[in-house]
Protein backbone atom coordinates (compact mmCIF):
# COMPACT_ATOMS: atom_id res chain seq x y z
CA UNK A 1 0.00 0.00 0.00
CA UNK A 2 1.08 3.58 -0.54
CA UNK A 3 2.93 3.35 -3.84
CA UNK A 4 0.67 5.82 -5.61
CA UNK A 5 -0.14 9.37 -4.55
CA UNK A 6 -3.90 8.79 -4.64
CA UNK A 7 -3.59 5.87 -2.22
CA UNK A 8 -1.32 7.76 0.17
CA UNK A 9 -3.80 10.65 0.34
CA UNK A 10 -6.35 8.23 1.76
CA UNK A 11 -4.27 5.77 3.76
CA UNK A 12 -0.84 7.29 4.19
CA UNK A 13 1.81 4.59 3.96
CA UNK A 14 -0.27 2.12 5.92
CA UNK A 15 2.30 2.30 8.73
CA UNK A 16 1.65 4.89 11.42
CA UNK A 17 3.23 5.74 14.74
CA UNK A 18 -0.17 5.48 16.47
CA UNK A 19 -2.40 2.51 15.76
CA UNK A 20 -6.07 3.36 16.32
CA UNK A 21 -7.48 0.29 18.03
CA UNK A 22 -11.03 0.38 16.62
CA UNK A 23 -9.73 0.44 13.04
CA UNK A 24 -12.36 3.05 12.15
CA UNK A 25 -12.40 3.65 8.41
CA UNK A 26 -12.61 7.40 9.05
CA UNK A 27 -9.82 8.13 11.51
CA UNK A 28 -11.42 9.28 14.78
CA UNK A 29 -11.57 12.85 15.99
CA UNK A 30 -9.79 12.96 19.34
CA UNK A 31 -11.57 16.08 20.58
CA UNK A 32 -9.80 16.35 23.92
CA UNK A 33 -7.59 18.97 25.52
CA UNK A 34 -5.65 16.56 27.71
CA UNK A 35 -4.92 12.87 28.24
CA UNK A 36 -4.82 10.83 31.44
CA UNK A 37 -1.57 9.30 32.62
CA UNK A 38 -1.35 5.56 33.08
CA UNK A 39 0.52 6.14 36.31
CA UNK A 40 3.42 8.06 37.75
CA UNK A 41 6.01 8.32 34.99
CA UNK A 42 3.80 6.35 32.61
CA UNK A 43 2.37 8.20 29.60
CA UNK A 44 0.39 6.88 26.65
CA UNK A 45 2.57 9.09 24.47
CA UNK A 46 -0.09 11.79 24.49
CA UNK A 47 -0.26 14.29 27.34
CA UNK A 48 -1.69 17.60 26.12
CA UNK A 49 -3.22 18.42 22.74
CA UNK A 50 -1.13 21.56 22.22
CA UNK A 51 1.89 19.27 22.10
CA UNK A 52 0.47 16.15 20.48
CA UNK A 53 -2.89 14.70 19.46
CA UNK A 54 -3.61 11.44 17.57
CA UNK A 55 -5.80 13.14 14.94
CA UNK A 56 -3.20 15.81 14.27
CA UNK A 57 -0.40 13.26 14.26
CA UNK A 58 -2.10 11.17 11.58
CA UNK A 59 -2.63 14.24 9.38
CA UNK A 60 0.98 15.34 9.86
CA UNK A 61 2.30 11.91 8.93
CA UNK A 62 0.29 11.87 5.70
CA UNK A 63 1.46 15.38 4.75
CA UNK A 64 5.06 14.38 5.47
CA UNK A 65 4.78 11.46 3.05
CA UNK A 66 3.13 13.53 0.34
CA UNK A 67 5.83 16.22 0.52
CA UNK A 68 8.77 13.79 0.80
CA UNK A 69 9.87 15.26 4.15
CA UNK A 70 10.92 13.90 7.53
CA UNK A 71 8.26 15.67 9.60
CA UNK A 72 5.31 18.06 9.29
CA UNK A 73 3.78 20.36 11.89
CA UNK A 74 0.15 21.41 11.44
CA UNK A 75 -0.69 24.98 12.46
CA UNK A 76 -3.89 26.92 13.10
CA UNK A 77 -3.49 28.86 9.83
CA UNK A 78 -1.13 29.36 6.95
CA UNK A 79 0.09 32.57 8.56
CA UNK A 80 0.72 30.76 11.85
CA UNK A 81 2.94 28.38 9.88
CA UNK A 82 4.78 31.24 8.16
CA UNK A 83 5.22 33.05 11.49
CA UNK A 84 6.69 29.92 13.08
CA UNK A 85 9.03 29.53 10.13
CA UNK A 86 10.51 32.99 10.65
CA UNK A 87 11.04 32.19 14.34
CA UNK A 88 13.91 29.99 13.14
CA UNK A 89 15.96 33.16 12.65
CA UNK A 90 17.63 35.64 14.98
CA UNK A 91 17.95 39.46 15.00
CA UNK A 92 20.45 40.51 12.37
CA UNK A 93 19.81 37.51 10.11
CA UNK A 94 19.20 38.37 6.47
CA UNK A 95 16.45 36.75 4.37
CA UNK A 96 16.10 37.04 0.59
CA UNK A 97 12.39 36.95 -0.27
CA UNK A 98 10.49 36.84 -3.50
CA UNK A 99 8.95 40.25 -4.11
CA UNK A 100 5.72 38.73 -5.41
CA UNK A 101 4.31 37.14 -2.26
CA UNK A 102 0.97 36.64 -0.59
CA UNK A 103 0.11 39.99 0.99
CA UNK A 104 -0.15 38.49 4.49
CA UNK A 105 3.43 37.24 4.29
CA UNK A 106 4.58 40.64 3.07
CA UNK A 107 2.71 42.28 5.96
CA UNK A 108 4.27 39.89 8.48
CA UNK A 109 7.75 40.66 7.22
CA UNK A 110 7.24 44.43 7.24
CA UNK A 111 5.37 44.77 10.54
CA UNK A 112 6.70 41.91 12.70
CA UNK A 113 9.88 40.32 11.36
CA UNK A 114 11.72 43.55 10.58
CA UNK A 115 10.63 44.99 13.94
CA UNK A 116 12.19 41.96 15.57
CA UNK A 117 15.50 42.56 13.84
CA UNK A 118 15.38 40.47 10.67
CA UNK A 119 16.85 42.04 7.56
CA UNK A 120 14.74 41.34 4.47
CA UNK A 121 15.45 42.01 0.81
CA UNK A 122 12.64 41.57 -1.72
CA UNK A 123 13.87 40.52 -5.15
CA UNK A 124 12.57 39.07 -8.39
CA UNK A 125 13.48 35.46 -7.64
CA UNK A 126 12.79 34.43 -11.23
CA UNK A 127 16.29 35.87 -11.75
CA UNK A 128 18.93 33.73 -10.03
CA UNK A 129 21.40 36.51 -10.71
CA UNK A 130 19.35 38.96 -8.63
CA UNK A 131 19.37 36.46 -5.76
CA UNK A 132 23.15 36.14 -5.96
CA UNK A 133 23.56 39.91 -6.02
CA UNK A 134 21.70 40.27 -2.70
CA UNK A 135 23.70 37.66 -0.78
CA UNK A 136 25.51 38.97 2.29
CA UNK A 137 27.51 37.30 5.08
CA UNK A 138 24.34 37.56 7.21
CA UNK A 139 22.07 35.82 4.69
CA UNK A 140 20.42 32.75 6.18
CA UNK A 141 17.58 31.83 3.84
CA UNK A 142 15.85 32.24 0.48
CA UNK A 143 12.05 32.38 0.69
CA UNK A 144 9.97 31.85 -2.44
CA UNK A 145 6.50 31.10 -3.77
CA UNK A 146 6.22 29.31 -7.09
CA UNK A 147 3.92 30.02 -8.81
CA UNK A 148 3.69 33.30 -6.95
CA UNK A 149 0.66 35.12 -5.59
CA UNK A 150 -0.88 36.87 -7.49
CA UNK A 151 1.29 37.34 -10.60
CA UNK A 152 1.96 33.63 -11.20
CA UNK A 153 5.73 34.03 -11.52
CA UNK A 154 7.73 30.79 -11.66
CA UNK A 155 10.98 30.50 -9.70
CA UNK A 156 13.64 27.91 -10.49
CA UNK A 157 13.55 25.57 -7.50
CA UNK A 158 16.66 23.64 -8.50
CA UNK A 159 18.58 26.85 -9.18
CA UNK A 160 17.60 28.34 -5.83
CA UNK A 161 18.51 25.08 -4.08
CA UNK A 162 21.95 25.15 -5.69
CA UNK A 163 22.56 28.70 -4.45
CA UNK A 164 21.30 27.79 -0.99
CA UNK A 165 23.53 24.73 -0.76
CA UNK A 166 26.58 26.63 -2.02
CA UNK A 167 26.18 29.30 0.66
CA UNK A 168 24.80 27.23 3.53
CA UNK A 169 21.33 28.77 3.39
CA UNK A 170 17.84 27.40 3.91
CA UNK A 171 15.52 27.28 0.93
CA UNK A 172 11.91 27.80 2.02
CA UNK A 173 9.20 27.25 -0.59
CA UNK A 174 5.51 28.05 -0.32
CA UNK A 175 3.81 25.29 -2.32
CA UNK A 176 0.20 26.37 -1.69
CA UNK A 177 -0.76 27.08 -5.31
CA UNK A 178 0.25 23.68 -6.71
CA UNK A 179 -0.17 21.36 -3.69
CA UNK A 180 2.00 18.26 -3.22
CA UNK A 181 0.07 16.58 -6.02
CA UNK A 182 1.62 18.79 -8.69
CA UNK A 183 4.92 19.84 -7.08
CA UNK A 184 7.35 18.61 -4.41
CA UNK A 185 9.94 21.29 -3.59
CA UNK A 186 11.85 19.08 -1.12
CA UNK A 187 12.54 16.59 -3.92
CA UNK A 188 14.15 19.50 -5.80
CA UNK A 189 16.31 20.69 -2.91
CA UNK A 190 14.10 22.81 -0.63
CA UNK A 191 14.60 22.54 3.14
CA UNK A 192 11.13 23.64 4.26
CA UNK A 193 7.81 23.55 2.43
CA UNK A 194 4.88 25.74 3.50
CA UNK A 195 1.20 25.22 2.79
CA UNK A 196 -1.83 27.23 3.60
CA UNK A 197 -3.85 24.11 4.30
CA UNK A 198 -7.05 26.13 4.05
CA UNK A 199 -6.66 25.96 0.29
CA UNK A 200 -6.17 22.84 -1.86
CA UNK A 201 -5.27 20.51 1.03
CA UNK A 202 -8.60 20.94 2.83
CA UNK A 203 -10.29 21.88 -0.42
CA UNK A 204 -13.80 22.78 0.72
CA UNK A 205 -13.53 26.37 1.99
CA UNK A 206 -14.58 25.17 5.43
CA UNK A 207 -11.47 25.30 7.62
CA UNK A 208 -8.27 27.26 8.24
CA UNK A 209 -4.95 25.41 8.49
CA UNK A 210 -1.24 25.66 7.79
CA UNK A 211 1.67 23.23 7.44
CA UNK A 212 5.45 23.28 7.66
CA UNK A 213 7.19 20.21 6.26
CA UNK A 214 10.90 19.81 6.96
CA UNK A 215 13.51 18.00 4.91
CA UNK A 216 15.90 17.59 7.86
CA UNK A 217 15.40 16.28 11.36
CA UNK A 218 17.25 19.16 13.03
CA UNK A 219 14.87 21.65 11.39
CA UNK A 220 11.90 19.49 12.29
CA UNK A 221 12.95 19.42 15.95
CA UNK A 222 13.34 23.20 16.07
CA UNK A 223 9.96 23.78 14.43
CA UNK A 224 8.25 21.40 16.86
CA UNK A 225 9.78 23.27 19.78
CA UNK A 226 8.61 26.61 18.33
CA UNK A 227 5.10 25.23 17.80
CA UNK A 228 4.93 23.74 21.29
CA UNK A 229 6.17 26.99 22.83
CA UNK A 230 4.11 29.51 20.87
CA UNK A 231 1.00 27.32 20.74
CA UNK A 232 -0.35 27.94 17.25
CA UNK A 233 -1.30 24.32 16.69
CA UNK A 234 -4.15 23.04 14.51
CA UNK A 235 -7.17 21.95 16.56
CA UNK A 236 -8.29 18.31 16.33
CA UNK A 237 -11.54 19.00 14.47
CA UNK A 238 -9.73 21.08 11.84
CA UNK A 239 -7.18 18.28 11.50
CA UNK A 240 -10.03 15.87 10.85
CA UNK A 241 -11.50 18.20 8.21
CA UNK A 242 -8.11 18.55 6.52
CA UNK A 243 -7.66 14.76 6.47
CA UNK A 244 -11.10 14.38 4.94
CA UNK A 245 -10.19 16.94 2.28
CA UNK A 246 -6.89 15.25 1.47
CA UNK A 247 -8.68 12.05 0.46
CA UNK A 248 -10.04 13.75 -2.67
CA UNK A 249 -7.07 16.06 -3.40
CA UNK A 250 -5.89 14.31 -6.59
CA UNK A 251 -9.28 14.10 -8.28
CA UNK A 252 -10.18 17.66 -7.25
CA UNK A 253 -7.03 19.36 -8.49
CA UNK A 254 -7.00 17.42 -11.76
CA UNK A 255 -10.50 18.60 -12.63
CA UNK A 256 -9.81 22.13 -11.41
CA UNK A 257 -6.72 22.27 -13.62
CA UNK A 258 -8.71 21.02 -16.60
CA UNK A 259 -11.29 23.75 -16.00
CA UNK A 260 -8.62 26.42 -15.50
CA UNK A 261 -6.96 25.67 -18.84
CA UNK A 262 -10.24 26.22 -20.66
CA UNK A 263 -11.10 29.34 -18.68
CA UNK A 264 -7.63 30.83 -19.30
CA UNK A 265 -7.87 30.26 -23.03
CA UNK A 266 -11.37 31.72 -23.14
CA UNK A 267 -10.36 34.81 -21.14
CA UNK A 268 -7.42 35.42 -23.45
CA UNK A 269 -9.77 35.76 -26.42
CA UNK A 270 -12.22 38.21 -24.81
CA UNK A 271 -12.48 41.92 -25.52
CA UNK A 272 -11.85 43.76 -22.29
CA UNK A 273 -9.23 41.28 -21.07
CA UNK A 274 -5.75 42.69 -21.64
CA UNK A 275 -3.56 39.85 -20.31
CA UNK A 276 -3.96 36.45 -18.66
CA UNK A 277 -1.36 35.13 -16.20
CA UNK A 278 -1.54 31.33 -16.10
CA UNK A 279 1.41 28.97 -16.10
CA UNK A 280 -0.53 26.51 -18.25
CA UNK A 281 -0.48 28.87 -21.24
CA UNK A 282 2.43 28.29 -23.62
CA UNK A 283 3.13 32.03 -23.85
CA UNK A 284 3.64 32.37 -20.09
CA UNK A 285 7.33 33.22 -19.49
CA UNK A 286 7.58 30.49 -16.84
CA UNK A 287 5.74 27.81 -18.83
CA UNK A 288 8.76 25.63 -19.69
CA UNK A 289 10.36 26.02 -16.27
CA UNK A 290 7.15 25.05 -14.52
CA UNK A 291 6.88 21.96 -16.72
CA UNK A 292 10.44 20.99 -15.76
CA UNK A 293 9.82 21.10 -12.00
CA UNK A 294 6.10 20.44 -11.56
CA UNK A 295 3.64 17.84 -12.81
CA UNK A 296 0.96 20.38 -13.63
CA UNK A 297 0.02 24.03 -13.68
CA UNK A 298 -2.86 24.01 -11.20
CA UNK A 299 -6.01 26.10 -11.25
CA UNK A 300 -4.89 29.57 -10.15
CA UNK A 301 -4.80 32.40 -12.66
CA UNK A 302 -4.86 36.17 -12.70
CA UNK A 303 -5.90 38.53 -15.45
CA UNK A 304 -5.72 42.22 -16.23
CA UNK A 305 -8.70 44.06 -17.66
CA UNK A 306 -8.58 46.97 -20.09
CA UNK A 307 -10.09 49.43 -17.61
CA UNK A 308 -10.90 49.62 -13.91
CA UNK A 309 -14.56 49.84 -14.89
CA UNK A 310 -14.33 46.43 -16.56
CA UNK A 311 -12.71 44.96 -13.45
CA UNK A 312 -15.45 46.36 -11.23
CA UNK A 313 -18.15 45.19 -13.63
CA UNK A 314 -16.86 41.62 -13.39
CA UNK A 315 -16.60 41.71 -9.60
CA UNK A 316 -20.09 43.11 -9.22
CA UNK A 317 -21.59 40.95 -11.96
CA UNK A 318 -20.53 37.39 -11.18
CA UNK A 319 -23.36 35.21 -9.92
CA UNK A 320 -22.01 31.64 -9.85
CA UNK A 321 -18.43 32.61 -8.99
CA UNK A 322 -18.10 34.05 -5.50
CA UNK A 323 -16.35 37.40 -4.99
CA UNK A 324 -14.27 36.39 -1.97
CA UNK A 325 -10.78 35.91 -0.61
CA UNK A 326 -9.09 32.50 -0.46
CA UNK A 327 -8.64 29.83 -3.11
CA UNK A 328 -8.33 26.14 -3.79
CA UNK A 329 -11.82 25.05 -2.74
CA UNK A 330 -14.58 23.32 -4.64
CA UNK A 331 -16.23 26.69 -5.38
CA UNK A 332 -14.74 29.15 -7.87
CA UNK A 333 -13.63 32.36 -6.16
CA UNK A 334 -12.65 35.68 -7.70
CA UNK A 335 -10.47 38.08 -5.72
CA UNK A 336 -9.43 41.72 -6.04
CA UNK A 337 -5.81 41.64 -4.80
CA UNK A 338 -5.59 45.42 -4.53
CA UNK A 339 -8.14 45.59 -1.72
CA UNK A 340 -8.38 42.01 -0.43
CA UNK A 341 -5.11 40.07 -0.33
CA UNK A 342 -2.42 42.69 -1.02
CA UNK A 343 -3.56 46.09 0.36
CA UNK A 344 -0.67 46.20 2.85
CA UNK A 345 2.02 45.69 0.22
CA UNK A 346 3.89 49.00 -0.21
CA UNK A 347 2.36 50.90 -3.12
CA UNK A 348 5.62 51.25 -5.04
CA UNK A 349 6.17 47.48 -4.91
CA UNK A 350 2.54 46.80 -5.84
CA UNK A 351 2.73 48.98 -8.92
CA UNK A 352 6.06 47.50 -9.99
CA UNK A 353 4.59 44.01 -9.77
CA UNK A 354 1.43 44.97 -11.65
CA UNK A 355 -1.00 44.62 -8.74
CA UNK A 356 -3.22 47.45 -9.90
CA UNK A 357 -6.93 48.30 -9.86
CA UNK A 358 -7.30 46.29 -13.09
CA UNK A 359 -5.91 42.98 -11.78
CA UNK A 360 -8.23 40.13 -10.78
CA UNK A 361 -7.29 36.70 -9.39
CA UNK A 362 -9.41 33.63 -10.10
CA UNK A 363 -9.39 30.31 -8.27
CA UNK A 364 -11.14 27.94 -10.66
CA UNK A 365 -13.37 25.43 -8.90
CA UNK A 366 -15.23 22.24 -9.67
CA UNK A 367 -18.36 23.67 -11.27
CA UNK A 368 -18.93 22.66 -14.88
CA UNK A 369 -16.50 24.70 -16.96
CA UNK A 370 -19.27 25.87 -19.31
CA UNK A 371 -21.09 27.41 -16.34
CA UNK A 372 -17.92 29.15 -15.10
CA UNK A 373 -17.29 30.62 -18.54
CA UNK A 374 -20.91 31.62 -18.97
CA UNK A 375 -20.82 33.46 -15.65
CA UNK A 376 -17.67 35.35 -16.60
CA UNK A 377 -19.21 36.15 -19.98
CA UNK A 378 -22.39 37.64 -18.59
CA UNK A 379 -20.38 39.62 -16.01
CA UNK A 380 -18.12 41.02 -18.73
CA UNK A 381 -21.11 42.08 -20.79
CA UNK A 382 -22.70 43.75 -17.80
Amino acid sequence: MGEHFETRCIHGSGEHSFEEQTHAVSFPLYQTATFGHLGLGRSSGFDYTREKNPTRQRLEEIMTELEHGVDTVAFASGMAAVSACFELFSPGDHIICAEDLYGGTNRLLHTISMKNGLQVDFVDTTSLEQIRERLTPATRAIYIETPSNPMMRVTDLRGCAAIAKEHGLLLIADNTFLSPYFQNPIALGADIVIHSGSKFISGHNDTIAGFLTSARQDLADRIRLIAKTTGGMLAPFDCWLAMRGLKTLPIRVERQQQNAREVARWLGAQPGIEQVFYTGLADHPGYALNLSQARGCGSMLSFRTDTVQTAHRILNGVRLITFAESLGGTESLITYPLTQTHPDVPEQMRLRLGITDRLLRLSVGLEHVDDIIADLGQALEG
